[in-house]
């Protein structure tokens, strides 16, 4: 069956191998189970039900739920040679019933529709006599109530088990919560489904996070710096879309608005404007965005602060979906949240609001934590980073300096306590701040804040500063803040303990940012795959042509990864150019020539560049620390541990997450350098559990072993019990191989 897959890959799709978890996925279909995958965005999850389609007779119903991501689909399977078609409204009259006919006559593979369309008496009925031998449901989290893009119509797909009861069913989504993965499978009636859930990481995107200062500007300068570049700029109101693609359409950048305010042929005009290149930045509200399957957005900007971490990982995943990088940058400003919240606390729903308030707080903790954005962003899934630098954000590329910040925080500890004990009430940190500073406002002077000891002490230090400080402290425990808007402040017992105990408290900047709000932070800049660019220019402007004459989007005739490949390997024989990644028998008659010609007349007036042959020089995951030495960071962890601290409090004075200390002590137990059993961190009843679970779900990834035990061992004690397991795997295997190459 794989030879057979691989075989179909290379002649419809032009590719050699395939992703992770795409062929178990295909296999585990083909066999007529019931599939759930979850797979993040630029994984590959529409060949999961592709290449299956053209490997067995009969035709494959996929139901997606917007006509742009159907026809996008339809257009790319065509240029690929695949039989495939679409009926949704767009489509009437005649031309529905010449694909009503050929799908009768079994001229289809692949039949895309809308969930309200499938669910007709007529069209049902239909299906019946089509000999549908698969069904797909893409966007599958549309299903749950729990998701973030719930669907009511996709409720009544489940009918379908009565009316095909023999055809399997493969669910797909990008993200979704255990809550979300349960909800799919119940209510599509999925029998005992094989569950496949890829890893969360992108290796390909870049992570920024800058201060926020005169945004448009700073937007626009982005832009101008890369000229040949498509991104989306994500903003919070559709007024702002607006005036933010006319401030860049002033300039000179072809820029267009998105947002649900629109009329609908305007929305789709600019949609489409974007999608066929006519545009290449679109500024838009979150109403933009899925269903979109152009490949090669190489930036998205968020503007303002998003709402939550999964709709920014959702937003931020549709850039670089071809696999080459892509950059993500989030101008952030404390007054974003703020604003927000304030909006919240109008709210007529109490809980909802609450909610709401809390993953909005989560999200500006992420953005100004001193951690790894792609580990930060990966714990938010439950999913562990396993190195200590990604080497692709902006806090791994500019590492944050520690800092002796003991003077520092005894004065902010003690304002908040004076505060208190002055007149019974506590307040929020700009006003804790205010008094540091000296200020002579209206509250300070009627509240006789003026007269407390901490008044004025920190008038040395800019503002700013005192806020980011006090926010740390928050995110570390050292403060605790009241859940509600005002955010009050009162010392947590590790505040007190720390102001009484006038221990040293260690934390962490930004080297280039004494004072938060610096604008002289740098951006990550991605690499990309080098290539000969004048070639590249070339072919880019050849791939338009071609595709405005089939009236397509230029990515339908080639990606960007099949052009830089031709402008690294210059192929001008049918044997070179059927080599080329994205390079299957189809596009290959239909575009080959065209494109030979162009690399020939090129090379008729340069010198080829030399490069090698490899493919996409995407970073590359960090080994496990076992297969080499401890770094600095997990040999400081060490050295403060050795010295009588324990987690929690190494975690505080190294102002790092408990997870990445974790993480630390993991590391140290599998090389060796930490003497350790696995009673020092967790019970023998624990351990039982978590064998018990890891039967079924290994060990080597941790949120699927977390929510197998329901929630009920922590991370930090899974990353132990997989530390001594690893530990354990390692000392038993043989240092050398016997003759032959082959262990014993």
């Amino acid at each position: 069956m794989t030879a057979s897959l691989k075989l179909l890959l290379k002649q419809y799709f032009g590719y050699d191998s395939f992703r992770p978890l795409q062929r178990e996925i295909m296999e585990q279909t083909l066999a007529g189970r019931d599939v759930l995958a979850i797979l993040p965005t630029g994984a590959g999850k529409s060949l999961c039900f592709q290449l299956p389609a053209l490997a067995r007779d009969g035709l494959t119903l996929v139901v997606s739920p917007l006509i742009a991501l159907m026809k996008d689909q339809v257009d790319s399977l065509t240029a690929n040679g695949v039989s495939a078609t679409l009926l949704n409204s767009s489509i009437q009259g005649a031309e529905a019933q010449r694909r009503r006919a050929a799908l009768a006559q079994g001229q289809y593979k692949l039949l895309y529709a809308a969930p309200e369309r499938v669910m007709t008496d007529g069209f049902i009925q239909d299906l019946q006599r089509w000999n549908v031998t698969r069904i797909a449901v893409d966007e599958a989290h549309c299903i749950s109530e729990w998701g973030h893009d719930f669907r009511p119509e996709y409720r009544q797909l489940a009918q379908l088990r009565e009316y095909l009861p023999d055809v399997p069913f493969l669910a797909l989504t990008a993200t979704a919560t255990a809550q979300v993965r349960g909800d799919i499978a119940q209510q599509l009636r999925l029998n005992q489904p094989d569950v496949f859930l890829a890893s969360f990481n992108r290796p390909n995107l870049g992570y920024s996070i800058l201060p926020k200062d005169k945004p448009t500007r700073q937007v626009f300068e982005f832009i101008r710096e890369r000229p040949n570049e498509s991104g989306i700029v994500y903003v919070q109101s559709r007024k702002s879309a607006e005036n933010l693609a006319a401030a860049l359409a002033a300039e000179g950048i072809k820029a267009v608005a998105y947002h649900a305010g629109l009329q609908p042929e305007q929305r789709v005009a600019n949609q489409d404007a974007f999608i066929h290149d006519a545009a290449r930045v679109v500024c838009a509200t979150i109403a933009f965005g899925m269903g979109i399957d152009k490949p090669d957005v190489r930036f998205v900007i968020h503007a303002d602060l998003p709402k939550n971490l999964e709709g920014y990982y959702q937003e931020t995943g549709r850039a670089g979906r071809d696999g080459l990088p892509a950059e993500c940058v989030l101008l952030y400003s404390r007054g974003d949240l703020v604003r927000n919240l304030k909006f919240l606390d109008e709210a007529s729903d109490p809980k909802a609001a609450g909610i709401a308030a809390r993953q909005m707080r989560q999200m500006a903790d992420f953005a100004e934590g001193s951690e790894c954005r792609r580990a930060a962003l990966l714990d938010y899934f439950g999913e562990q980073w396993p190195g200590d630098n990604c080497g692709g954000c902006d806090v791994c590329l500019q590492p944050h300096e520690t800092w002796d910040a003991t003077t520092q925080v005894q004065k902010l500890l003690s304002c908040v306590f004076r505060i208190k004990q002055k007149g019974g009430f506590s307040t929020g940190l700009n006003h804790a701040v205010e008094v540091l500073a000296g200020a002579n406002t209206e509250k300070i002077r009627n509240w006789g804040h003026d007269q407390l000891s901490t008044y004025g002490i920190g008038k040395e230090t800019p503002r700013e500063q005192w806020m980011s400080l006090g926010r740390q402290l928050i995110r570390l425990g050292y403060l605790n803040a009241s859940p509600d808007i005002y955010q009050t402040l009162s010392l947590s017992v590790m505040g007190r303990d720390a102001l009484a105990q006038r221990s040293p408290i260690f934390l962490s900047r930004a080297p280039h940012q004494i004072a938060v709000g610096s604008s002289s932070a740098k951006v990550s800049r991605a690499g990309n795959m080098a290539c000969d660019e004048g070639l590249f220019a070339e072919l880019r402007d050849l791939r338009k042509t071609l595709a405005d004459a089939r009236g397509v989007p230029p990515y339908v005739v080639f990606g960007d990864v099949s052009l830089r490949q031709m402008a690294r390997r210059y192929p001008v024989t049918e044997a070179a150019f059927l080599a080329i990644p994205g390079v299957g028998s189809q596009k290959h008659a239909d575009f080959g020539p065209a494109f030979v010609q162009a690399i020939s007349s090129w090379l008729v007036d340069h010198e080829p560049l030399p490069f090698p042959h490899d493919e996409v020089p995407v970073k590359p995951a960090p080994k496990m620390k076992s297969e080499g030495a401890l770094n600095s960071s997990v040999l400081e962890t060490l050295r403060l541990f050795h010295s009588g601290k324990n987690p929690q409090e190494i975690a505080s004075l190294r102002a790092l997450s408990p997870s990445t200390v974790a993480q630390h002590f993991a590391n140290a137990i599998v090389s060796g350098d930490l003497k350790a059993e696995p009673r020092d961190f967790y019970s023998c009843e624990a351990e039982q559990l978590i064998d018990q679970a890891a039967v079924e779900h290994g060990y080597d990834r941790l949120a699927p072993l977390y929510e197998a035990l329901g929630g009920r061992i922590p991370y930090d004690q899974l990353h132990f019990y997989r530390a001594f397991r690893q530990r354990a795997r390692l000392s038993s295997q043989p240092t050398s191989a016997p003759p032959g190459g082959q262990n014993t």
